[in-house]
């Protein structure tokens, strides 16, 4: 709220008689400022608290003060909450504490950072040189001896503040703050760090395992193709001589004769001697990779167990008790395993190859290691003090909490209270669509559709763009004004004033400069870095872009302003044309990494050989970007499809969500239809894909081939109020739907609540075949709509295309900071086209020269031929632009149309 001067009027005393309002006076101001500092304990939101106070004085009938005796009152109530969870941090702390927290600030040996900058630095490059340096910065941590339970009594909100701000602030500037204030966000700070280092620690450890297998298969596939020659050798052997001895078993010869006709005893056996040495384990090998790999076993697992407390569920007891057992080993209070040390939880497959009794030390733990990653991974078993890696029970809602939101009224969820109710739906509208597929079936009536006996056969959609379509449209690209990608920006933030979103993590405000915010989040969509960006615009320096960056682009200053763009598009009167806005799809696109930072990506030998992170983007059917997130190339997209539809902040109301091949499980199913989304994707192989139906629902005989099995109906029903509770926990944000489907998809299989929703799943998936088999619009729809997404891919592309498309960051939030401005930037251009492209219709419309309707869904707003996304990136004179829109670009004066 910018300070400017307000007349003051004081109303006469029969008037607030007659009205029984209260003049605004000290005392009353007082009363306010003391009301008003536990609603300021909850929010650092000046414009918020404005609108409480506001509401106060109304409530009250106090006559409503002047704006700057109100911004007064904010302020204060701001800075009287920032003292307050100061007090309340630093309370507690001892005198030796307080000087390790102010330790912090001063250089690290060996080392030209401070403390806080040490340990705040990236996990890099795994390895175990990598992960004991993890275990060191939380051991420096965990010494200051900081209970987690100080935090307990403050606001969310005001903690994530202060760890915000701790992680920004160097350890010069952290030195000039006053003392309390000094220690508190150094607390704060010391308290998130550990929760972070501890994930990156588990983290670490499974990805450590991880390369020994991958080493032992990359050997496994390097030796055969290095033998594969004689491999075959020894196969056209065995085949020579098994054709001979077949022919003396069937004409009576001698069999010894034939041998020796073919290869000779001698050979025989030095050929059996070569073989022999050419066996490979038909699986992983648990004796072979403790033995290579025992080495890094040695120095990583004993300090992972010894670092951190585990717990586990009664069914990881053993397990449990053999992590007790090695860290006991490894502090010297056992001398060697112990005649009842636990097996069971070692795998069969495994077992066999270990043999009977108890194993090899060595292979003993390596066994122990794998188990418990796993186990991790599931959460069967959990890290005290993390946040990823902790119990699933206190991830969800607790249970009292719970049960009381479900007796007050409907959950958040459009789900049944009952499993009985959601059962009885569920069988009556599979038995009404499997008999109406059936029907169709019987009477080859489906469209572009082959079902019979079983066999499934859909033919590939014809093309329904009109050939006209090219030609009608064509003047409408060829309009669209020259731009450079820096005025485009300009343009889009003067009608929508999206770089006000950007505002200081502290002080709340907007930037002074526009165009300087508008630079930094160019220099981060373009991938040019700030310094280049710097040397390439004429208006900031490399220091400031890089302020900017740490103080006002932050991920929900990225997620209100690419809301406001998105907004901006669906009101568009030409993006109604693209679609009704109630379906979105989601794909993820492949960045390599720069050599610097490869050690943070994975490869995905699907999409490419090299080191890479996926940036996987949501899009509405109106061409918007509203969501985007960094994962790892490697990683399972069907575990981010929720994430974005339930928490991108634009005012969209999706029904419908389409995703390809790599989104799609039964998990994602199931939750999607939980939390009221309709999930439609383009299966690949649909074919293959198995059916469940209820029991008493008989199949005809087309379908009945295509039959998996039954549901489970008991499962889901003895499981139900968990699935209400985990659908209630992802909706209401207290956990991300991508953690519970990464947990759901390592759960062990006698998991019942991964088993219920895997049910769920099928049911709904099997739904979604019928509608997928019978409606050839539902096929349209969803292709449709994933070309949007892909042309997106092609856009973004052309946007990122500095340093070859590469990225260079290490930090997981730099690379998020990458995808957010790369969606913010699309969006620009798509709301920037779309706006013109309504200008060059009304133009072509009042030269007599309208574009029916029909044709109009073909357009797309993705060209950007005409936008200049090289070279300098200077900004025009602000005082120059006009609020009308540029002039059009006369048809003359364009050779061929600017098709995107």
């Amino acid at each position: 709220m910018g300070q400017f001067s307000v007349k003051t009027y004081n109303p006469p005393g029969s008037l607030l008689s007659a009205t029984q309002h209260t003049q605004f006076s000290r005392p009353l101001r007082a009363a306010l400022q003391e009301w008003l500092l536990p609603i300021g304990l909850t929010t650092t939101s000046g414009a918020g608290l404005a609108r409480s106070l506001l509401g106060e004085c109304r409530r009250r009938r106090i006559i409503v003060p002047g704006i700057s005796s109100v911004e007064r009152m904010v302020a204060q109530a701001l800075l009287d909450a920032e003292r307050h969870v100061a007090e309340h941090l630093t309370r507690g702390l001892e005198t030796g504490q307080r000087r390790l927290l102010d330790a912090l600030l001063l250089p690290h040996a060996g080392t030209n950072l401070s403390g806080l900058g040490w340990v705040r630095q990236p996990p890099g490059k795994p390895g175990r040189k990598t992960f004991a340096v993890i275990i060191r910065r939380l051991a420096l941590l965990r010494d200051i001896g900081i209970d987690p339970d100080i935090a307990a009594g403050i606001h969310p909100e005001r903690l994530r503040r202060l760890c915000q701000e701790g992680a920004r602030l160097t350890a010069q500037h952290v030195r000039t703050l006053q003392a309390t204030r000094r220690r508190a966000t150094l607390a704060a700070t010391v308290l998130e760090t550990i929760v972070t280092l501890t994930d990156d620690a588990v983290l670490m450890f499974d990805r450590l395992l991880g390369q020994m297998f991958r080493r032992e298969q990359n050997g496994a596939d390097t030796a055969l193709k290095r033998d594969r020659r004689t491999i075959n050798g020894k196969i056209r052997l065995l085949a020579r001589l098994g054709d001979a001895l077949l022919t003396a078993k069937v004409s009576g010869g001698d069999i010894g004769a034939a041998v020796e006709a073919v290869v000779g005893w001698d050979d025989l056996g030095r050929e059996v001697d070569e073989a022999r040495k050419l066996i490979r384990p038909d699986a992983v090998d648990p004796v072979t990779i403790a033995a290579t790999n025992y080495p890094v076993l040695r120095q990583v697992g004993p300090l992972f167990i010894a670092s951190f407390t585990f717990g586990a569920v009664p069914a990881c007891h053993t397990l449990a008790r053999a992590v007790a057992i090695m860290r006991d080993l490894h502090l010297g209070r056992l001398k060697k395993l112990p005649p009842d040390t636990p097996v069971a939880f070692i795998r069969q497959a495994w077992r066999r190859a270990i043999g009977p009794g108890i194993p090899d030390r060595r292979v003993y733990e390596f066994c122990v290691l794998v188990e418990l990653r796993d186990r991790l991974r599931a959460g069967d078993m959990w890290v005290e003090g993390s946040r990823r890696y902790r119990a699933v029970e206190q991830q969800l809602i607790p249970g009292p909490v719970f049960a009381t939101m479900r007796a007050a009224g409907p959950l958040p969820i459009p789900a049944p209270d009952t499993a009985d109710a959601w059962l009885a739906e569920r069988r009556t509208r599979l038995a009404r669509r499997l008999a109406e597929v059936e029907r169709k079936a019987e009477t080859d009536t489906l469209e572009d559709v082959q079902l019979s006996l079983g066999k499934l056969r859909i033919s590939p959609l014809k093309a329904v763009t009109p050939a006209e379509a090219d030609s009608a449209l064509a003047p409408l690209y060829a309009h669209l004004p020259a731009i450079r990608i820096t005025d485009l920006l300009a343009e889009v933030d003067r009608w929508t004033g999206f770089s006000q979103c950007f505002t200081h993590l502290q002080s709340g405000r907007v930037a002074d400069e526009p165009r300087a915010i508008l630079t930094a989040v160019l220099a981060d969509a373009t991938n040019l870095g700030h310094t280049r960006m710097a040397e390439a615009c004429n208006l900031v320096t490399q220091r400031q872009l890089s302020w900017l960056a740490s103080w006002h682009l932050r991920e929900e200053t990225y997620g209100r302003a690419l809301a406001r763009l998105v907004d901006a598009q669906h009101t568009a009167p030409l993006a109604a044309l693209f679609g009704a806005g109630t379906s979105s799809s989601s794909d993820g696109q492949n960045f390599p990494l720069d050599r610097r930072a490869q050690a943070t990506g994975a490869v995905n030998p699907h999409k490419g050989a090299e080191p890479a992170v996926s940036f996987y983007s949501h899009v509405s059917d109106r061409y918007a970007p509203f969501h985007s997130t960094v994962i790892s190339a490697s990683a399972s997209e069907a575990a981010q499809v929720l994430d974005g539809l339930l928490h991108h902040g634009a005012d969209l109301h999706i029904e419908e969500h389409h995703v390809d091949g790599g989104g799609i499980s039964d998990h994602v199913f199931a939750l999607c239809h939980l939390l009221g989304f309709r999930f439609a994707p383009r299966i690949p192989n649909i074919s293959a894909r198995r059916l469940y139906l209820f029991d008493g629902i008989e199949p005809g005989p087309d379908i009945a081939p295509l039959l998996a099995g039954k549901v489970d109906e008991g499962l889901i029903a003895a499981h139900w109020d968990d699935v209400l509770r985990l659908g209630t926990s992802i909706r209401t944000g207290v956990v991300s739907a991508s953690i519970m489907l990464e947990r759901l998809g390592s759960y062990p299989r006698a998991n019942g609540l991964a088993l219920a929703l895997r049910e769920i799943g099928r049911v709904e998936r099997t739904l979604f075949t019928l509608d997928w088999i019978e409606q050839p619009e539902q096929r349209r729809r969803a292709t449709r709509e994933l070309n949007k997404g892909e042309a997106e891919n092609a856009l973004k592309r052309a946007i990122f295309f500095h340093r070859i498309g590469r990225i260079r960051d290490h930090a997981l939030q730099a690379q998020t900071h990458r995808a957010s401005a790369l969606n913010l930037v699309a969006g620009a251009i798509v709301l920037w086209n779309t706006t013109y492209m309504q200008a060059a219709r009304m133009h072509l419309a009042s030269l007599g020269r309208s574009i029916p309707p029909d044709l109009l869904q073909h357009l797309s707003p993705l060209g950007w031929q005409h936008i200049n996304l090289t070279g300098d990136y200077l900004w025009t004179d602000p005082d120059a632009p006009s609020p009308a829109l540029r002039p059009l670009r006369q048809m003359h004066a364009v050779e061929g149309p600017a098709k995107p």
